[in-house]
């Protein structure tokens, strides 16, 4: 059976040696001290490998059942999850005022991590609560925090959301859910929507969904959309619950992973709603919850990419395999090592400085989601342009990450026994919910680019060239700050590109959207890397004792700057290209 160990070292060498935590001017940093977030973290790592990890395979065999319109979940599940709840995992960042913690989103992503590497499939039903209440505490009326965030804070109850129909995805201007508004101010809901993660479920009484409509009088397209709260279980005026609401699971889908969630047609007669934020203003309220999604899908990326690099790194210590081309390194065994041999070493190199770099970046934009939250306009236009590329960059790497470390297993990695495949099939789904990947590189290169006529992708830029001058005359940085500034000047040359012929030619931008995400992500990875190898060799330099860790870091580093970060020339001579290559064909001769 696969095994999974938080990466608390790791974290705590991001927090409080890269970006210096308690030194950041954001309410609640000053308290991250060591000890505190040691703690936190050392617990959830506990909670995720006792519990959380043996029942990671339990999900992926037995899956979820729907019986009489109820949703079993796998065996160990509700008990897990109701070990989290009285654990208060759920409220860690969440507001005081309803239950809540009160720590930063920033702690609350890294404990997030550590519970999605070890069965991402259970944590999606809280990951996803987090996200209603996200949405709720920011645009409901003071009645309805009231009503329902306590608890959505404690995971009494759970949440959803609502968007996807059986014939829109994206297009949710092709809507037909409709809501009916009635004389006491609710809404009767009626539609059908699907693959909706938790939509049914017997680990919390009630279920909370954040559900998509059309309203009268909206008009057509996404602009007519309103954001409804339609409860499984109506709530009384006590607090109590009340009838059952006219909203029922109709199947589950039988997926390629993430076996242990439920995902569900959702079926809506008629069901009682209240409108959430402002009528025909929904996706400005949803917007709310899927950011806070498509930020957790980026850890469910790399998070996905460390248990599988776990494994192999394990499996590649372990396994006998030939003989070192430059002699035997075990000579008293009948072989040596997996892990001797070059090609295995580049594998796990790759998921090494991928997972590593990721985790630096997320961290950074969770410090920035921290500081928008408290008025800062140039944190949340940076995390509005970074987004797309935590997500979008992250789980594409991330499943082949996944990949990668069943390659090293060789046939046994595609042995069930081994548990390998469970990772790259959980992984593979980060890459299209939330917004497809290919959507996310639209939304990069169409909206973000030119966002405020282009302040952020400038501010980034400025803190690229920042971040290479800042190691001017320093020869321990040369192989971090040299190749930082030449992948820089490129992913600024591509940018060149769209703004010289996205206008006239708006295929030209759009054919190469995908690759200048990735140029992004390589680039966010290459910054994070320079952070994190100033930061090893000053904790060097000032004689951290923990001098294997440090050293291994830069040499973790060196490796992603020579070895991945020169893709992106690659991607720009395909951008450059424009949109001939990709239209050339037409429609019909594929």
């Amino acid at each position: 059976m696969p095994h999974y160990t938080a990466p608390v070292k790791d974290m705590q060498f991001l927090l409080h040696q890269v970006m210096a935590v308690r030194q950041m001017d954001v309410p609640g940093y000053g308290d991250l001290d060591r000890d505190f977030t040691a703690a936190i973290l050392d617990e959830a790592g506990k909670f995720a490998t006792e519990v959380l990890a043996p029942l990671n395979p339990v999900g992926d065999r037995e899956g979820c059942h729907l019986e009489n319109g109820v949703v079993r979940t796998p065996a160990g599940f509700k008990a897990a999850f109701d070990a989290f709840g009285a654990a208060g995992w759920p409220a860690l960042d969440c507001d005081p005022a309803f239950g809540g913690q009160g720590l930063p989103y920033l702690l609350g992503t890294a404990a997030g991590e550590i519970f999605v590497a070890a069965n991402m499939a259970f944590f999606m039903y809280p990951g996803l609560t987090h996200g209603a209440y996200s949405a709720i505490h920011t645009h409901g009326t003071d009645a309805q925090k009231a009503t329902w965030l306590p608890r959505l804070v404690s995971c009494e109850w759970t949440g959803t959301m609502n968007l996807t129909e059986p014939h829109c995805g994206t297009d949710l201007g092709m809507m037909r859910t409709r809501a009916e508004p009635q004389a006491d101010g609710t809404y009767k809901i009626t539609g059908t929507k699907i693959f909706i993660s938790a939509g049914e479920h017997d680990l919390a009484s009630n279920i909370v969904h954040l559900v998509l409509a059309k309203a009268p009088g909206g008009g057509e397209g996404t602009k007519g959309i309103s954001l409804f709260i339609v409860p499984k279980y109506l709530v009384k005026d006590d607090g109590t619950l009340g009838a059952r609401n006219a909203v029922s699971a109709g199947k589950i889908e039988e997926k390629m992973g993430i076996h242990g969630n439920a995902t569900c047609v959702m079926n809506y007669d008629g069901a009682t709603g209240y409108l959430l934020g402002d009528l025909h203003k929904g996706m400005r309220a949803m917007f709310t919850m899927m950011n806070e999604a498509r930020i957790g899908v980026g850890v469910q990326g790399y998070a996905q990419g460390e248990a599988a690099y776990q494994n192999a790194v394990a499996y590649a210590r372990d396994r006998l395999q030939g003989r070192a081309v430059t002699g035997a390194e075990n000579p008293s065994g009948p072989a040596d090592p997996l892990i001797v041999h070059p090609d295995i070493r580049r594998a796990l190199m790759d998921q090494k400085s991928f997972v590593e770099g990721a985790r630096a970046l997320t961290f950074w934009g969770a410090s920035l989601i921290d500081r928008a939250g408290q008025g800062d306009a140039a944190a949340e236009g940076l995390i509005s342009l970074l987004t797309p590329v935590i997500k979008g960059f992250q789980t594409d790497k991330g499943f082949e990450m996944a990949v990668a470390a069943q390659q090293v297993f060789g046939g046994h990695g595609y042995i069930e026994d081994w548990g390998m495949s469970q990772f790259v099939r959980d992984a593979r789904i980060a890459m299209i919910y939330e917004g497809a990947n290919g959507i996310q590189a639209l939304d990069l290169v169409g909206r973000k680019l030119g966002q405020d006529s282009g302040r952020h992708i400038m501010a980034f830029f400025d803190i690229l060239a920042a971040e290479c001058r800042a190691h001017d005359g320093d020869d321990r940085m040369k192989g971090f700050a040299d190749p930082l500034k030449v992948a820089s000047g490129q992913v600024q040359q591509a940018a060149m590109f769209f703004l010289q012929n996205g206008i006239k030619s708006p295929n030209a931008a759009l054919a190469g959207s995908t690759d200048f995400l990735h140029m992004m992500g390589h680039v966010c990875l290459g910054l994070m890397w320079t952070r994190m190898a100033k930061a090893a060799y000053d904790a060097l330099e000032a004689g951290d004792a923990d001098q294997a860790f440090l050293e291994a870091k830069i040499a973790t580093g060196r490796y992603y700057m020579a070895r991945q970060l020169p893709a992106i020339a690659l991607h720009l001579a395909r951008i450059e290209t424009g949109a001939e290559p990709v239209m050339a064909l037409a429609a019909d001769a594929f």
